[in-house]
């Protein structure tokens, strides 16, 4: 491989991959660097410029608008708490579920199989998801936000091959030191995992941090609203130019930089979280996905 690249065609390989790279890095970073300016920005700024990075005149009235109230910190902390509680439940949930679908010795092992990739084809869609978590007394709940999104079978599929993948030789020598199955998941299996746990982990706290629908069909109490969906609900405000919502601004809010301000404040969170999985991202994402 080093050989390779010290060859004309590998050199001239390098040299467009990272143009190519650096290109699509710039087509990403752009236009996040204009929505915090613009979020910055005056109202006259954003309707005569139509992309700047570095705003002419500096203002917060967009984010003294989101904050007026203590309507959005409330919601932040139901953000962070579905976040924080969902992930934890689905990790539990998806590794205890794919580390047994993973040993071929397993009683019924094809059929739950067969069930969840037959789950990630169908579902039961909208109306009867509603029926079932109504009937299971979850409306207006914070576990209607969690429960029904608790297990991706995508994700579950993954972790299954990963986990089927690892030597059977670690198995058999945990059995011979006298560990019961749980033991061995615990201690031998767990360990090995930490790139798939935070790559996956990373994918569920997205998921839960980025939905909105679920508390959209199961949630009247504006109360419990995730940052999401308040802030939906704040930019439908802005643009409708009503300087109010659950409790009252006492300012006319500038309709642009409020759209921009609401990505900021609904990125900024999950992007700060993601540099702490960040080494084991990269290798997380291709172990498990060599095998079906």
């Amino acid at each position: 491989m080093h050989k390779m690249h010290n060859t004309t065609a590998g050199r001239i390989f390098d040299f467009f991959n990272h143009i190519f790279l650096l290109l699509v890095a710039i087509i990403t970073v752009v236009p996040f660097l204009y929505i915090v300016a613009g979020s910055f920005a005056s109202e006259t700024e954003l309707a005569t410029r139509s992309f700047f990075i570095f705003p002419k005149e500096i203002t917060t009235d967009a984010y003294r608008y989101i904050f007026s109230t203590n309507s959005v910190i409330r919601s932040l902390g139901v953000s962070i708490l579905v976040t924080i509680v969902g992930t934890i439940i689905s990790m539990i949930l998806t590794l205890t579920m794919a580390y047994p679908l993973s040993r071929r010795t397993m009683i019924g092992r094809n059929v739950i199989l067969n069930l969840v990739l037959f789950s990630m084809l169908f579902s039961g869609g909208m109306i009867p998801t509603f029926i079932l978590v109504r009937s299971l007394g979850l409306l207006d709940s914070i576990w209607a936000l969690i429960l029904p999104l608790a297990i991706n079978p995508f994700n579950l599929i993954i972790v299954k091959t990963f986990f089927q993948e690892l030597p059977k030789e670690l198995e058999d020598a945990s059995k011979i030191d006298g560990c019961t199955e749980f033991q061995t998941f615990w201690r031998v299996m767990l360990p090995l995992s930490k790139p798939v746990i935070a790559t996956f982990t990373l994918f569920y706290a997205v998921y839960y941090w980025n939905d909105f629908f679920q508390a959209l069909l199961y949630l009247k109490d504006t109360t419990k609203w995730p940052i999401q969906l308040l802030l939906q609900q704040l930019v439908m405000v802005a643009n409708v130019g009503i300087g109010d919502i659950a409790e009252a601004s006492l300012y006319e809010p500038p309709e642009e930089s409020v759209k921009l301000a609401v990505i900021v404040v609904a990125t900024v969170p999950i992007l700060l979280f993601y540099p702490f999985l960040q080494k084991h991202f990269a290798k997380g994402v291709m172990l498990g996905s060599v095998k079906g």
